[in-house]
């Protein structure tokens, strides 16, 4: 097991984490937690969001919402604003990869799949970075993907959203580094998550995947959380603006 670093820096920061019930998301609200933070989440799904939190040691709270309806993501960023106080920290998690065939997308499906993938992640900086302007500055976390970078094919409504957020992360770095926000990307590789093993992972596709990577190792979700908290740590504090890769040296 990886000796993984620990950060003063986190104790006590107050987090919010959309889809934080599951995945890559649970993996990142289980590291806050564990580095003494207070951590919010927003999810969908209410029983594995009540389960986590159950199994969870440290100072976690959710709320369930559709991320797609602003309104609702806003009055429960609002609700975990009153529980645990001003944000310091925002990791835009939430997205599905669903796969779809270019063939049968239709303009519904097409901005459906925009709302779940990228339109959130802006209206959530928007409902948090007046917190951090008013405490003097902050870490934006926004999860991209690989799968854009290595032109991969069978999701065109994720693969877009995902490239959009790399843009997303720059003018708001921009636009908020006055304030001493900072804003990057995380980009993952193909993580084994537990959806991607169930509906994805063939034997056939994993050993063609080890091919295209550098190193011979699968990638759990936890190194993607790894690389988001040293984001949010003070160790982080002149990263801005940029893409931080975990994908094994995908090709």
């Amino acid at each position: 097991m990886p000796n993984f670093a620990h950060y003063p820096s986190l104790k006590d920061k107050r987090i919010l984490i959309t889809g934080g019930a599951s995945g890559i998301g649970a993996e990142i609200t289980r590291g806050f937690a564990e580095q003494g933070a207070s951590v919010g989440f927003l999810d969908i799904d209410a029983e594995m969001s009540a389960a986590l939190v159950g199994a969870t040691d440290g100072n976690v709270a959710h709320e369930i919402c559709d991320l797609r309806d602003i309104d609702a993501m806003r009055a429960a960023i609002a609700t975990l604003r009153d529980r645990i106080g001003p944000f310091d920290v925002l990791v835009n998690n939430a997205a599905r990869d669903d796969r779809h065939d270019w063939r049968h997308v239709t303009p519904e499906f097409w901005d459906e799949r925009q709302a779940t993938n990228m339109r959130h992640m802006f209206f959530a900086i928007q409902a948090v970075a007046p917190d951090m302007i008013a405490t003097g500055g902050g870490s934006i976390i926004n999860m991209g993907s690989n799968s854009w970078w290595e032109a991969g094919g069978n999701f065109p409504a994720y693969t877009t959203a995902k490239a959009a957020v790399h843009g997303l992360t720059r003018t708001m770095a921009r636009d908020l580094g006055e304030h001493r926000i900072r804003v990057n990307c995380v980009v993952p590789g193909w993580i084994m998550t537990d959806r991607q093993k169930e509906l994805w992972a063939t034997p056939a596709s994993l050993e063609k995947h080890r091919e295209r990577q550098c190193l011979p190792d699968l990638i759990e979700p936890v190194y993607v959380a790894r690389m988001v908290l040293f984001l949010a740590s003070d160790d982080a504090a002149m990263c801005s603006a940029s893409n931080f890769m975990v994908e094994a040296g995908s090709i």
